[in-house]
């Protein structure tokens, strides 16, 4: 399997994503349904804490993909949807860079706005799709 940056700037190298992934040799593609801070019952966690959602909701997501015997690393795709654009990206998109970068990712991206999530005190859902 392998996975193919395209890029035609460089901007987004700062933020930790690319502009498109080729994809070519996979033998599996695991769709991720959205990951929020949420605890094991599916209880909403870190009231009003964008960092602490932004990381539970990482945590989430690795879970789910070791599940499927994966790592953030075999993620090739990720769309971030959030209550709080200019929130997201002053505290939570450091947390959501360093940990790509250390599992040398820099997966299509996309963040949207959205006027609410699945409960009023989440405020970021990550949906991903990783390949093998």
């Amino acid at each position: 399997m392998k996975g193919k940056p395209i890029n035609p700037w460089n901007w987004q190298d700062q933020l930790g994503f690319s502009q498109a992934i080729e994809v070519s040799g996979a033998q599996r593609t695991i769709y991720c349904a959205g990951q929020a801070s949420v605890d094991a019952e599916g209880n909403p966690i870190n009231k009003g804490d964008m960092v602490a959602q932004v990381n539970q909701a990482l945590d989430n997501l690795e879970k789910v993909l070791r599940q499927a015997g994966l790592e953030l690393g075999n993620v090739v795709r990720l769309n971030y949807y959030t209550t709080n654009v200019s929130r997201f990206l002053e505290a939570g998109l450091g947390p959501i860079t360093g940990r790509l970068a250390k599992a040398g990712c820099a997966p299509a991206a996309t963040l949207l706005g959205v006027a609410s999530l699945f409960h009023p005190d989440a405020m970021i859902e990550i949906e991903a799709t990783a390949i093998a």
